[in-house]
């Protein structure tokens, strides 16, 4: 019954943080949505710097030790979560992320409450007590897959949940990531602050800052790429380091090290990443771990800015490779993970297509995006998916 009516409910998401992932973005994103359809939107959560907005977005925030993975404290959190959502008289639970989902299935059971997971990414399953702490991700009465590869992955460790599975890939949203709703001051003023020269052209990777993204990749690439092309050109690195502070120094030691400081900034979380994407000439993506969805590349493709990624987990699946597209209506280029000069010979491609066949690709990319990863689609299929178990 999926007319069921929204008006009045209240669905409870919860989530260990709510800061810059995609995770905690789409958790915004639907809080709005069911905002709008009159619900209310509630999420747990030890919070963020996305509380604000969640709140302006008509969520309402509550403080939670949702991180916690000490399994004492995961079973004191579902009473805790029990007397929640008696006290808000919480009609679904919708769990993001493993520890605090185990919190909510026993709750939910308590409760006799529908209960519905997303799986935002393949989880590593090695022993057998990793599969299971895996597991909870699909026993909701719906389970959410980010991608066809997500979905796969869930299927193939937890076949017995196969039905349950809906692939609503991660949307965007196409009025904020627009070239015509980025006005120049504010690419202007991102240069200004991370102090970028200012006629060089721009490569950027927003990622968090971890070894599993390839920023060492990447950097080694670039300097290639610097190596045959003789114009001004500076990489950015956005993206928080998230605890990972020993990495961080090694990178930054690194890039001393090969001469490249003054080329390479490091500049942290940004806030404005429609107008940094604007600023960019090229987004890379070089994970040498499979993604489970690829945000930053759907994102940049939505702005008409060219996109390289490697060859691993759901971002291929967000890009029409010129390797692949004997039409020539590619969005991007695909590269085998972990290989320097496949990367950097695709960033040179991507530097020196001539100006109208940028703007052509990055039309057909913003035009691909409309077509497979807006955010109104997202909304309206989560929605739909708790109008589904609302109304069993």
């Amino acid at each position: 019954m999926n007319n069921v009516s929204l008006r009045g409910k209240a669905v409870l998401q919860i989530i260990p943080a709510l800061n810059s992932g995609g995770a905690e973005r789409t958790t915004v994103d639907i809080a709005e949505a069911l905002a709008d359809a009159g619900a209310r939107a509630l999420v747990a959560s030890e919070g963020g710097r996305l509380v604000g907005e969640l709140e302006a977005k008509g969520g309402t925030f509550i403080a939670f030790p949702a991180s916690t993975k000490n399994p004492l404290s995961l079973w004191r959190n579902a009473e805790r979560l029990e007397a929640l959502c008696r006290e808000h008289h919480i009609d679904l639970i919708h769990a993001r992320s493993r520890a605090p989902a185990w919190s909510a299935l026993l709750a939910v059971r308590r409760l006799k409450i529908p209960f519905v997971t997303t799986v935002h990414g393949n989880h590593k399953s090695g022993s057998y007590l990793k599969r299971l702490y895996n597991s909870v991700m699909a026993r909701g009465d719906r389970v959410i897959a980010n991608s066809a590869r997500t979905a796969e992955w869930i299927k193939q460790y937890y076949p017995w949940a196969s039905s349950k599975v809906i692939i609503i890939p991660r949307g965007t949203d196409l009025r904020g990531f627009s070239r015509e709703a980025v006005d120049q001051s504010r690419c202007r003023e991102l240069r200004a602050q991370w102090g970028l020269p200012d006629k060089a052209r721009i490569i950027l990777m927003a990622a968090r800052i971890t070894p599993l993204k390839g920023h060492v990749i990447a950097l080694q690439a670039f300097t290639e790429v610097l190596q045959q092309r003789k114009e001004p050109l500076a990489f950015v690195f956005v993206g928080d380091d998230k605890g990972r502070e020993a990495f961080a120094a090694e990178l930054d030691r690194t890039i001393i090290e090969c001469g490249l400081a003054g080329r390479i900034f490091r500049v942290g979380h940004c806030a404005d990443m429609p107008a940094a994407y604007a600023l960019a000439d090229l987004v890379i993506m070089p994970s040498i771990e499979p993604e489970g969805f690829g945000r930053s590349v759907v994102e940049a493709q939505a702005m008409g800015v060219s996109v390289i990624a490697s060859n691993l987990g759901a971002t291929p699946g967000t890009i029409i490779s010129r390797a692949d597209d004997e039409r020539l209506n590619f969005t991007g280029w695909i590269v085998p993970a972990g290989d320097v000069s496949r990367l950097a010979d695709a960033m040179i491609q991507a530097l020196t297509l001539p100006s109208d066949a940028v703007q052509a690709l990055g039309k057909r990319a913003r035009s691909h995006v409309e077509a497979h990863f807006s955010l109104s689609a997202m909304t309206e299929a989560t929605l739909g998916v708790y109008r589904a178990v609302l109304g069993r």
